[in-house]
């Protein structure tokens, strides 16, 4: 099996060249992996001590923040390696200040875990979530590295949990403890014979309760919101857009949008700004706008939509008409925003259960999403009441990252 697992990643990475020469994304993913191994040996010294992240993406990213920060604080010696599978999380954050290197995850061959591991010569080993590369994995084990799952997820559909997927189980092995979100993962894992397994909750509360400690002040929404009521529609999709448009178009209330898109692409938020009949400004074009006289602001810029929120009374969380389902709901929740979303969220336990506990309304067309709308436009107090479901949700279930640094091996 790690014969055939290696042919597929080299039939892989021959594809995905092939495909790059069409795909901008899958351009950056194959060119940002050509020189990491050149920038970590200007990165890290022989003598260097370092501690490596691994994030998927952005999400994981984020979720990882909070004990990738504390790592930082508690080892001040160590340098803080992180590495991306995707563009998305990568081009972000590639610039972040909390890290002495940032880099893509070389295509896990058994060469190129070598090599990365040789460089890196790390102490200790987190992986965000999932992801579990097989090469990687075996080389840690055989290097006795300790390794952990932080905020881990398993599901049943999982290639450990099938009975064919005895090469994948050995990969667990490898880890040193295994930090869960919800007693289902810790069940799924304690079955397979794991002992050392932990439900230590989802880090991203522990992210977005620190959010509440910065400056979440930006003169310019405040000077469009002018005291009115807003609704802010974050990393929307054009199945929400087509919905939310029509709705924003007919909408008779005194109430302003923020629109903030998934896909910030001059001709898509070209696109939007035409179908929107109310007076419409975009962020780049804000300067020497008196921006209280516009009803609809959208944000052609990343990096700003959870400071947004903290200006929200209402919000829309989208990609709940698509795969792999609804975006970050936390984010608004921790400012005690009550949260308007699609229909797909089964995968997102965060929030499935804001749904159950009525802070978050799932609506699956176009006359659910005004009435929900509506509703919370017209009835303050219910409004409030929603609102203040989410923000206790949100600091019930912090604490992950504490529960996760009392079981960290000491250096």
């Amino acid at each position: 099996m790690h014969f055939l697992y290696n042919l597929t990643l080299l039939l892989a990475q021959f594809i995905l060249k092939i495909v790059a020469l069409f795909s901008p994304k899958m351009k950056l993913f194959i060119e940002g992996r050509k020189n990491v191994f050149s920038t970590l040996e200007l990165k890290i010294q022989p003598t260097d001590k370092t501690i490596w992240f691994h994030a998927a993406s952005l999400g994981e990213y984020e979720q990882g923040l909070p004990v990738i920060e504390k790592i930082k604080e508690t080892y001040p010696n160590h340098k803080i390696i992180v590495t991306f599978f995707s563009p998305s999380g990568y081009e972000v954050r590639k610039n972040n200040t909390v890290t002495d290197a940032t880099v893509y995850l070389p295509l896990d061959t058994p060469k190129n875990a070598k090599h990365f591991l040789k460089l890196v010569h790390p102490d200790l080993v987190f992986f965000i979530k999932y992801e579990f590369w097989i090469n990687y994995l075996d080389q840690l084990k055989k290097q006795n590295i300790p390794t952990y799952l932080i905020s881990g997820i398993f599901r049943e559909k999982q290639l450990f949990f099938k009975w064919y997927g005895g090469f994948y189980r050995k990969a667990l092995d490898t880890f040193t403890h295994f930090f869960v979100q919800n007693e289902n993962s810790k069940k799924l894992i304690t079955e397979l014979g794991k002992t050392n397994v932990t439900i230590s909750g989802d880090t991203r509360f522990d992210r977005v309760v620190a959010i509440l400690e910065k400056d979440n002040t930006l003169d310019f929404i405040a000077e469009f919101k002018n005291n009115s009521t807003t609704i802010v529609i974050g990393s929307s999709w054009p199945k929400d857009e087509t919905l939310l448009i029509e709705y924003i178009n007919s909408c008779t209330l005194d109430v302003k949008f923020i629109i903030a898109p998934h896909n910030i692409k001059a001709e898509q938020i070209e696109n939007l700004k035409n179908s929107i009949s109310k007076k419409v400004v975009l962020f780049s074009e804000k300067e020497s706008k008196d921006l209280s006289q516009y009803n609809v602001f959208i944000i052609d810029t990343i990096g700003i939509l959870t400071k947004i929120y903290s200006y929200a009374d209402i919000a829309y969380v989208g990609g709940g008409f698509g795969n792999p389902g609804v975006h970050n709901i936390l984010e608004p929740a921790t400012f005690g925003v009550p949260i308007v979303i699609g229909s797909n969220y089964s995968h997102f336990e965060e929030a499935t259960s804001l749904v159950q506990l009525g802070g978050c309304i799932s609506i699956s067309n176009q006359k659910e999403l005004e009435q929900a709308l509506s509703t919370l436009i017209q009835n303050n107090e219910t409004r409030h009441h929603k609102g203040q479901i989410c923000s206790s949700f949100v600091q019930k279930n912090k604490g992950a990252t504490n529960s996760i640094m009392t079981r960290i091996i000491k250096l």
